[in-house]
């Protein structure tokens, strides 16, 4: 139904929102103790050696050597891990209660409460909710293990502690839409969350940086005027802030894998990635392409329209490789990263190859 896709779209914002919204709360919450720290304090060798910091001044291969240099023997005092600990405990603490607080009072409160109920959605939007779902916890969980990593606290309390950050607030999220009757606790969605999660455990445990990083990509989407194009406009919005967060036939994750430290003999610049990515195409409605309003009677009827994947491979850049002394312009590197760099790509959806010369 009309209400049921709209349901699934906001669903959708709102869980994006989350991802993009703490990244910069947890950012902005902490930038006065952030910018007090002197840029030549390490924790230890491995986060000296693996930060995004370290990283950029140490690959040669890519960009000109630069003056700027961390001490790897400057090393933080007990006290000022746990003074560092505080902050960080009480910032995430305190975004996270306002968020939750705010998104309760503007969406949940307003739709009916039930008991704790299970929803499945596995077979709606193609899975491009749940790609969604494993996005927004990887962006999260990474951003909050370089927040966990600027305490101080020793290399695998921090990658557990920032790691799961993604997973555990998306599954409070989950457990609010169980309590909710126009939804329900999504296990496929619970099973999204911790895979973004994992990503960034998995690869920080086994390498102390992420060798292949989750990224996403967007473009506006025309729709053919009429039917088509009113049908988009009711449940994707109109404006592109809309249409960003929620038209699933623009958006594109990508599976970014930096080659070098696979091929370190090689030439191959240390920035260079190979991406795969995967979008969809011709989807109108959650489960297909027809709709009826709440007095049953169908307002959209196009089940001729066919709704297929898209698979893409292009070369992709790693933002975090740029060096630079500037703390501002590191963090925001970081935080564009999680974005796919602009690149040709190679295309195949519907039983076709085509070439896309800049694909966003």
């Amino acid at each position: 139904s009309f209400t049921e896709l709209r349901n699934c779209n906001i669903k959708k914002q709102l869980q994006t929102n989350v991802c993009v919204t703490c990244f910069f709360c947890c950012i902005i919450s902490l930038w006065p103790t952030l910018s007090q720290a002197q840029d030549t304090t390490s924790v230890d060798k491995f986060d000296i050696e693996h930060s995004w910091t370290a990283a950029l001044i140490k690959d040669t291969t890519a960009f000109p050597k630069n003056t700027y240099e961390l001490s790897e023997t400057d090393s933080l005092s007990p006290a000022q891990v746990k003074k560092r600990v505080k902050y960080m405990a009480i910032g995430q603490a305190s975004v996270y209660a306002a968020f939750m607080a705010g998104l309760y009072t503007t969406w949940y409160k307003d739709y009916p409460q039930s008991g704790f109920h299970f929803f499945n959605d596995n077979a709606e939007w193609k899975g491009m909710d749940k790609l969604g779902h494993v996005y927004s916890a990887y962006a999260q969980s990474l951003a909050s293990m370089e927040l966990w990593r600027w305490t101080g606290i020793e290399r695998k309390k921090r990658i557990w502690y920032g790691g799961l950050g993604g997973a555990a607030f998306q599954t409070i999220i989950e457990t609010l839409d169980g309590f909710s009757s126009e939804w329900g606790w999504s296990w496929a969605d619970f099973g999204a969350n911790v895979a973004g999660s994992a990503l960034v455990i998995s690869q920080e445990l086994a390498w102390d940086e992420q060798r292949v990083q989750f990224k996403w990509s967007f473009h506006r989407r025309s729709y053919p005027q009429g039917e088509l194009a009113d049908r988009a406009n009711d449940i994707y919005g109109k404006s592109t802030p809309e249409r960003i967060l929620k038209d699933y036939n623009a958006q594109t994750y990508w599976l970014s894998t930096t080659l070098k430290p696979f091929f370190p003999q090689s030439n191959l610049p240390a920035w260079l990635q190979l991406s795969v990515g995967t979008g969809v195409e011709g989807l109108y409605g959650a489960r297909s392409n027809i709709a009826n309003n709440r007095q049953g009677v169908t307002t959209f009827y196009h089940p001729e329209i066919k709704r297929y994947r898209q698979w893409y491979l292009a070369p992709d850049i790693d933002l975090t490789k740029i060096r630079t002394n500037k703390k501002a312009i590191k963090i925001a590197l970081g935080v564009l990263n999680i974005m796919k760099f602009p690149t040709p790509s190679l295309e195949y959806g519907n039983g076709k190859f085509k070439m896309n010369w800049l694909h966003f």
